[in-house]
This record gives C-alpha cells, sequence and structure tokens, in this order.
C-alpha cells in the first residue's frame, strides 16, 4: 500500500470511531453497567466482527446487498429483532439476581463477547462501510488490490479496537461512581441501548 495515504487513512478512521455509533454505545453501556473486563471482551467481539466485514466486502458481499435491498433490509431486520431480544434477556437476568438478593448483575465473558460480535456482525451498515470506505484508498498501481485490501482491513480493526478499548475502561471508571445509589439506573442502561440501537437500525 501507499505508505503516503496512511496519515490519511488514519486521520479518517480516527474521525468514523469519535462518531457516536452502535459499537461505541455498546461498550460504554457495558463498562458502565458490567465493568471493564466485560467490555473489553465486547470490544474483541466486535473487532472480530469487523475483520469479517472487511473480508465479505472484498468477496463483494456488501456490493451484493447494495444491489439488492430487499436482502439489506432482511438482514436490518433480523438485526433488530436479535437487539431486541437481548436487551430482554439481559433485563430479565438482572430482575433474577435482584430477586436473589444479589445488588450487582453479572455476564459471562463469552455471552460479551458474543453479543459484541453478532451486534456488529448483525448490522449492514457495517458491511457496507467497508465496502465503500476501503476501495477509496486502494491502487491498482501500489500492487495487488487483494492485498492492499487486507491492509487496509486489519489497520481498521486494530484501529476500532484501540478505540473501544479507551471507551471501555472510561466507562467501567464512571460505572464506578455509580455502583450503590444509582443501580437501578445501572441494570436499565444496558438494554435501553440495545433498544435504541434496535430503533435506530430500523429507521436507518
Amino acid at each position: 500500500m501507499d505508505i503516503a495515504i496512511l496519515p490519511l487513512y488514519l486521520s479518517a478512521l480516527a474521525a468514523v470511531y469519535l462518531l457516536p455509533g452502535p459499537d461505541m454505545a455498546l461498550v460504554i453501556a457495558t463498562g458502565a453497567a458490567r465493568g471493564k473486563r466485560l467490555a473489553l471482551v465486547t470490544s474483541l467481539g466486535i473487532a472480530l466482527s469487523r475483520a469479517l466485514h472487511v473480508l465479505m466486502s472484498g468477496a463483494g458481499l456488501a456490493a451484493l446487498m447494495a444491489a439488492h435491498p430487499l436482502l439489506l433490509d432482511i438482514v436490518r431486520w433480523v438485526g433488530a429483532a436479535y437487539l431486541l431480544y437481548l436487551a430482554a434477556q439481559v433485563l430479565r437476568s438482572d430482575m433474577r439476581l435482584d430477586a436473589a438478593g444479589s445488588g450487582r448483575s453479572e455476564s459471562s465473558p463469552l455471552s460479551c463477547f458474543l453479543r459484541g460480535f453478532l451486534t456488529n456482525l448483525m448490522n449492514p451498515k457495517a458491511l457496507l462501510f467497508c465496502g465503500l470506505f476501503l476501495p477509496q484508498f486502494v491502487s491498482t498501481a501500489h500492487g495487488p488490490v487483494l492485498m492492499q485490501f487486507l491492509w487496509l482491513g486489519a489497520i481498521l480493526v486494530v484501529t476500532g479496537l484501540a478505540f473501544d478499548c479507551v471507551y471501555a475502561v472510561a466507562a467501567a471508571r464512571v460505572g464506578r461512581k455509580m455502583q450503590g445509589k444509582t443501580s437501578p439506573l445501572k441494570k436499565w442502561l444496558l438494554p435501553s441501548v440495545l433498544v435504541l440501537m434496535a430503533g435506530r437500525l430500523l429507521a436507518s
């Protein structure tokens, strides 16, 4: 790849990852409600999904979905339904813990990893972003296109993971300050974010 475009590419990625979006909202909500460790695990799930989006967009799936709006709508509705299901599951888990006398809600690392992975994977806009964004920095004059695409995709995934880790740590610190007197807010935070994400996906 052309090293001269790297600063521009990194600047564009930073601008994208600084904008509020579903991935940022999920990581922040998980960090505030569940703690740093589970938020970081959620970030890893999102990173793996981004890597798959890079591979799928390179394989032409993004172009296929853009050419067939019905397929895009199906993925969008399935993704929204999954987010609503997640919100119900998280809230049900919190209520069971409250009934058992536990003041703190816990999730397993595996469930948080899958939540991050599937939430990003079921967002068709993330796939279309890779399909539209990465080709702008690819040039046939700088070697095999596939290798350029993979390098750019790897940088995209690593940069996104770095931003998500920062959000996770910051949100966990805020969550610790909220602990105790604002526990009802923490209980409803993650389910509310998931519901809002589902609504945003359907409205997009």
